[in-house]
Parts: C-alpha cells; sequence; structure tokens
C-alpha cells in the first residue's frame, strides 16, 4: 500500500489492508505424529535402529505367516517347496545384491555356493570316508564358508576389471571350468559320482534335516541375509556401491576407491551364496557335478530376474515359482521339455516387466489400487 492512500485511509477512519505474507513466512502445519522410537537417545546398535524404523505392519503379518506355514502344511510342502526356495531364493540373493546395487552380473554364484558345498563335504563326512576328512561340523562350517568367500573374492578381482558382456562371459568361464574340475577330479571331489551322504548335525537332540527343523534354519538364514542385505544398502558403504553403479569415473574422482568396493561387494555376495551352499548340501545330502553345473548357473540367474533384481525380496519370490514350477509343471507337460516352460515364462516377465513379478505388481497396484482415482467432470446441477 503506498503512502497516499494510507493517509486517505486514517483520513476515513477505515482500517488498512494488511499485506499478504509471502508463502515462506506462512505458520506451517504441524506434521503428523509419528510413534515414538523406543531406540532414539538409546545406545542400542545401528543395526537395531534400523529395524525398528523399518518395520511394517505387513513385515508382521507375513513373519507371522512363515512361522506357522510348517504347522498348516503337509512336510512334502515344509520341505520339498518352502525349504528348497528359501535356499534357492538365498543363492539368488546374492546375485541380485551383485546386479541390482553394483550392476555386475555375475553366473558364479552357483559356483561360490558348490564351492561352499564340496568344502563342506571334503572338510566333514560323506559316504567317500578316504576323502573327507570327518572334522565335526562347527568347525567345518566356518572353514566352508570362509574357503568359499575368499574364493569369491578372488572372482571379484578377475572380473571387476570389466563390465557388461564382458563380466558375464568371465564369470561363466570361471563357473564352465569349477564344473569341468569337480567332473574330473577324483582324489579330492570324487569325480562324476560326487561325494554323497552329507550330514546335517543334530544339535540339542534335533535332526537339522527333518522337514520341520531344517525349514526353520532355512527361514533363519534367510531373513538374516535379507536385512543384510537391506542394511548394507542403506549404509555408507552400500550408497558408495551404487554411485559406482551409475557413475564409476565420478564416483573415482570424488576419491572412492571403485575396485575395492566393487571386489568388497563380491565378497559379501559370496558369504550370502556360500551359506546357501551349504544348505544346499545339506538339502540334497550330497554334492555331485549337476549341483555347479551350466544349468544351474543360468537357473539362478532366470529365479533372481523372475521375482525382480533391484528387490531383495524378489530372490526369494523368483525361487518359489521356479520350485512351483519344478515340481508341479512335470505333472502336465514332459519333464524333459521343463526348461521350455521356464524359458518361455522368463521371457514374457522380460517382455511386459523388466523389473520381474514384483515390478509387475506394482504396476498393477498404481494402476487399479485403491489411490487411484478417476477424474470425471462435475455433475451440472438443475
Amino acid at each position: 500500500m503506498s503512502a497516499a492512500k494510507w493517509r486517505n485511509a486514517m483520513r476515513s477512519g477505515a482500517a488498512p489492508v494488511p499485506r499478504r505474507q509471502p508463502r515462506s513466512a506462512q505458520p506451517l502445519q504441524a506434521a503428523p505424529a509419528r510413534a515414538p522410537d523406543p531406540y532414539a537417545d538409546s545406545a542400542a546398535p545401528p543395526w537395531l535402529k534400523w529395524m525398528w524404523r523399518s518395520l511394517q505392519p505387513h513385515h508382521v503379518f507375513l513373519s507371522v505367516a512363515l512361522l506357522l506355514f510348517p504347522f498348516v502344511a503337509t512336510p512334502f510342502f515344509t520341505f520339498q517347496v518352502a525349504a528348497q526356495s528359501l535356499v534357492l531364493g538365498l543363492v539368488a540373493l546374492s546375485l541380485s545384491f551383485l546386479a541390482g546395487y553394483g550392476g555386475m552380473v555375475s553366473l558364479a554364484q552357483m559356483t561360490v555356493a558348490g564351492i561352499a558345498g564340496y568344502a563342506l563335504a571334503v572338510l566333514g563326512t560323506s559316504s567317500s570316508a578316504e576323502i573327507s576328512l570327518g572334522w565335526p561340523w562347527w568347525l567345518a562350517v566356518p572353514f566352508a564358508l570362509l574357503i568359499a568367500v575368499l574364493c569369491a573374492t578372488l572372482i571379484g578381482w578377475l572380473s571387476v576389471r570389466t563390465e557388461g558382456i564382458y563380466t558375464i562371459m568371465i564369470t561363466l568361464a570361471i563357473g564352465v571350468a569349477f564344473y569341468y574340475l569337480v567332473l574330473q577330479n577324483y582324489s579330492i571331489f570324487n569325480g562324476f559320482q560326487g561325494l554323497r551322504e552329507i550330514q546335517a548335525p543334530t544339535v540339542f537332540g534335533i535332526g537339522w534335516r527333518e522337514p520341520v527343523p531344517f525349514y526353520y534354519l532355512c527361514l533363519f538364514w534367510a531373513v538374516a541375509g535379507y536385512a543384510l542385505v537391506r542394511y548394507v544398502v542403506r549404509a555408507p558403504f552400500g550408497v558408495a556401491l551404487q554411485g559406482i553403479r551409475d557413475n564409476p569415473r565420478r564416483m573415482a574422482a570424488l576419491g572412492f576407491h571403485v575396485v575395492a568396493h566393487r571386489v568388497a561387494a563380491y565378497a559379501l555376495s559370496g558369504l550370502i551364496a556360500a551359506i546357501g551352499g551349504v544348505l544346499l548340501a545339506w538339502y540334497n545330502a550330497m554334492m555331485t557335478p549337476g549341483s555347479v553345473g551350466t544349468g544351474w548357473l543360468i537357473n539362478i540367474l532366470v529365479i533372481a530376474v523372475l521375482g525382480g533384481v533391484r528387490h531383495p525380496v524378489g530372490a526369494f519370490l523368483g525361487a518359489l515359482v521356479f520350485v512351483l514350477l519344478q515340481t508341479f509343471a512335470i505333472d502336465v507337460i514332459d519333464r524333459e521339455r521343463f526348461n521350455l516352460v521356464i524359458g518361455g515364462i522368463f521371457l514374457a516377465i522380460v517382455l511386459f516387466s523388466p523389473d520381474g513379478l514384483l515390478g509387475l505388481w506394482a504396476k498393477l497396484r498404481s494402476r487399479f489400487g485403491p489411490n487411484q482415482t478417476l477424474t470425471t467432470p462435475p455433475r451440472r446441477q438443475a
């Protein structure tokens, strides 16, 4: 308001029109109240604070469903379907971590799992007493994991200096080389017969290869691997790894060691795959060259892509779909044509949803979900 208008308003006794405050000067509305964080001011470890903040209602519902599943399902579904899905999902999770957050597609993750399984059979007990060393399980398992992680680190050191199709070819060559090594070596790996009768441990009188105990064992390590990946990708290391995935040259210019981060990612994914390899050896009670063949190298990639490479839980969803098809599709079609069914489903998922089943679910939810409102013109009143 100008000075002349102000004087005229004062003479007429009218109150001046107040100036409208800018948007930035207007008081902000109070944010909705959030649930109190009991670990905000405590000395709890960061991972515990992260778990509390990340907990959602559907997590609680899914956890209760998974815990109660063995009590409502038959032993066949508990062991053959659920436990196998968790084991294969754990191996596929290691590939999802590398490909989704590191931009590195490795076909050697089943090889790392096979190295852990073979190491467990050689260090522990098996049907080949002249080969196996007979160590107790609590000593053989840590050494098997250590050997697998070291091999995964070596694979990463060899392949991180390449990108794209070259990384895929190098890891595939390593996987094929390990397959022929265990196939033709009889002094350590017992050739094409493999190492059989790999017994799972008995702790506190519980045989851990029984359907229900083995399911809970696999469920524990699957949840641990999932939580580890979710925590790491939000940690400084995971954020730097995603930056390297998007622009490695810029991250190197900022002072980050690109090769070291990538090799560390291979080591971490190798640990996840190694745990899956130990569980796979106990599940099958044997390790043979067929367990690490070219077919299974590709199957792990198919499982990861089916569920969604960018979603850690997608590895387990893809494994569940794969196991269900592997278990029940052979009743409808010929066993020899199972790969044709898997290939067709894989092709359809890639064409309609490059982000896997979870990406397809997100598209359908955004299109037909309850939050979607249709804009219609207002009705004219009579």
